[in-house]
């Protein structure tokens, strides 16, 4: 499917998704209407039956956040950045975030600002050798959005996290992956490949039991050990009775690969 600013594969034969960023002369910054475009195309991958997700950027850029030439900065007429961001971006990291399937970040190129948060926010993140994160909030007086100030200090520790937020830098992706901000850096050449290749295993897994995975895993980053324990047991209970348990456990004693459908 080819929209203006978003391209979306569905390999029917794997079950993976493949949506690409693609504004690529504005290292795929987003606008309002690349917002409503990718909306309406997690819409469609999530009732197309598809059992993985690759996210990723067209050109020399994986996001590079919001696009500035999209807001006004008339007086009296200025973006309401919070409306921008409870209309648009909120929504999008929480849809990656409870989306019942894999979600990969395949970053090519920068990540900046929105675009660095973006990456993070999906399930599991791959960058290419050469690409970098960039908490650029700050040098335009702001501070990191899309869930910046949430999954940064949750992943790489508050010192890690501040120094990023309050200087700007760029972190190149070796050093991503070396803080324990990614999951994997690989050649630039190899990017596409090794995402296909992770969200093909992916897909074939049980895709029930993935959703609940992301779920508990997240929720456990704001409630108590007892409300966690209680959760873990309502999902185990409800995962307990579902065909895929049953599957896996008869290609276990059958010594044979499971055939998981997602039920």
């Amino acid at each position: 499917m080819l929209n203006e600013a978003i391209r979306v594969d569905l390999d029917a034969a794997s079950q993976v998704a493949t949506v690409t960023l693609h504004r690529p002369d504005k290292l795929n910054s987003f606008t309002r209407a690349m917002h409503a475009e990718l909306r309406a195309a997690l819409d469609n991958i999530e009732s197309s039956g598809a059992r993985a997700l690759i996210l990723t950027g067209a050109g020399r850029g994986f996001c590079a956040g919001q696009d500035l030439a999209d807001l006004s900065f008339e007086p009296g007429a200025m973006t309401d950045l919070g409306a921008l961001i409870d209309e648009n971006f909120n929504p999008l990291v929480r849809r990656l975030q409870n989306l019942p399937l894999p979600v990969i970040a395949a970053v090519n190129g920068i990540a900046a600002g929105a675009g660095a948060n973006l990456a993070l926010a999906c399930d599991i993140t791959l960058a290419a050798r050469s690409s970098s994160f960039v908490q650029s909030f700050v040098k335009i007086g702001l501070i990191p959005d899309s869930g910046g100030t949430a999954l940064l200090p949750q992943r790489i520790g508050m010192a890690r996290a501040l120094g990023l937020a309050l200087t700007g830098d760029k972190l190149s992706a070796e050093d991503a992956e070396r803080w324990g901000l990614i999951w994997q850096v690989v050649d630039d050449q190899q990017l596409t490949e090794t995402a296909t290749r992770l969200a093909s295993r992916l897909a074939q897994q049980p895709t029930r039991a993935i959703a609940a995975i992301k779920r508990a895993m997240r929720a456990s980053t704001t409630q108590t050990l007892d409300r966690q324990l209680d959760l873990e047991r309502d999902l185990q209970r409800e995962l307990g009775a579902s065909r895929d348990y049953a599957e896996g456990v008869a290609a276990f004693i059958e010594k044979r690969a499971p055939r998981f459908e997602g039920r």
